[in-house]
């Protein structure tokens, strides 16, 4: 497996700063050797480059409208430019309004190469707001509802069809950060939600288990990892905690069982504030899931075979 590392280093959706800074602290932690020790071939294209980030009010429901447009465009070129080369590219957050050029790419990839899309959003929040629910216009609440059409012009055209992903191959997992009107917008989109609720009294493995059905050998999928879908106790490292979210073990159950389909393609990692971090410990956190993702296992046995 050939793996392009994609540095998105901007906080420009965000409403605190510092996610900027989330590509360089995976880097610290690691993330390329720890998959070159999987005998994977990484390659690190660097950081992209786009507009600063101004801080200014938002301005029609929409804070830095044009500049997140920019970035979304230009992480859409270089995630598509990945996957036609026949590589997985890893997008390095960045505030996760960048899951629109990300996942756009992946999508107009799977129309382009004739295969189903799967996407798995790991996150606290449904990310479903739009303008007329958030004071605060900051278009990283936005991504999900603008990937499904809901949102300005020249975020939703990205990548060339609109809306640019199918609801129902949306699958959110982790959630427990919703606002009453969003709840209303994802229920009427269809989106199948797992969240801490339902993670609480089924399991993570029950909860997979469903999040992953009829993923097959024809089949890309695509994982958009927030780490504010951590419990904060294990990772400070985010500017938007929120309590009760997956343990270590529930989120390694989780990031193990998606290796084990063998379908993962694309990755995204967001919303890692080194600012908000405590000697790095959630980018530690987060390489280490993502070695997971690849294949690091705890199993002391064969699967299905039982415990040794």
């Amino acid at each position: 497996m050939n793996i392009s590392l994609i540095g998105a280093p901007t906080d420009i959706g965000a409403g605190a700063r510092g996610a900027s800074m989330g590509p360089e602290a995976l880097r610290v932690a690691l993330l390329q050797p720890t998959l070159e020790g999987h005998g994977l071939e990484v390659l690190d294209r660097g950081n992209l480059t786009g507009p600063a980030n101004p801080w200014l009010p938002p301005v029609n429901g929409y804070r830095h409208l044009g500049e997140v447009v920019q970035w979304n465009r230009t992480v859409h070129e270089a995630v598509h430019a990945e996957l036609k080369l026949g590589r997985l590219p890893i997008l390095l957050g960045g505030d996760h309004s960048l899951a629109i050029g990300s996942i756009s790419a992946v999508a107009r990839h799977c129309r382009e190469a004739g295969k189903k899309l799967r996407i798995l959003w790991l996150d606290a929040h449904a990310d479903f707001n739009t303008d007329r629910l958030t004071p605060s216009g900051n278009l990283h609440g936005m991504p999900v509802a603008c990937l499904c059409g809901n949102g300005p012009q020249e975020l939703i055209e990205i990548g060339g069809k609109v809306p640019a992903i199918n609801p129902k191959s949306l699958r959110q997992i982790g959630i427990r950060s919703v606002d009453p009107g969003e709840k209303r917008l994802v229920h009427q989109a269809g989106l199948e939600v797992f969240d801490m609720r339902y993670i609480d009294e089924m399991g993570m493995r029950h909860t997979m288990e469903l999040a992953l059905a009829t993923i097959d050998a024809h089949t890309h999928l695509h994982v958009s990892f927030d780490v504010d879908f951590l419990d904060p106790e294990i990772a400070p490292g985010v500017d938007t905690t929120v309590p009760g979210g997956p343990t270590y073990r529930e989120a390694q159950l989780c990031m193990e069982m998606i290796a084990d389909t063998g379908a993962l393609a694309s990755l995204d990692v967001m919303e890692l504030n080194p600012a908000c971090d405590v000697r790095n410990k959630t980018a530690d956190l987060a390489v280490d899931l993502i070695e997971s993702l690849f294949g690091k296992s705890t199993l002391m046995r064969d699967p299905g075979k039982g415990p040794r």
